[in-house]
């Protein structure tokens, strides 16, 4: 994870820049997920890629239409690999209107 960001929205509805790193070696192994979660761990938001990123290092996706709720005033964004999971560090990002 190399950066995460939340863009005001409408409606308690946030979009997310998110850039990640990832070692993609195309369909064996590659970011399938970016996710976006509340303190106790409820994920709000998941962005999944439509193909690996092996040549196209670092990349930014924008998870649209986040719904956080009433009263969360940050939230966590972290990347999923194909094959080991979760993995690298999560970004905590503040949602507040």
């Amino acid at each position: 994870m190399i950066a995460a960001e939340a863009v005001p929205g409408g409606g308690g509805s946030w979009p997310f820049r998110v850039t990640i790193r990832s070692s993609d070696t195309g369909w064996d192994e590659y970011a399938d997920a970016r996710e976006v979660a509340g303190p106790d761990g409820t994920v709000y938001g998941t962005r999944v890629p439509s193909h690996p990123h092996a040549d196209a290092q670092p990349f930014t996706r924008s998870p649209s239409g986040v719904e956080i709720p009433a009263g969360v005033a940050s939230v966590t964004v972290g990347a999923r690999d194909s094959v080991a999971g979760s993995c690298g560090e999560v970004v905590a990002v503040g949602v507040e209107p």
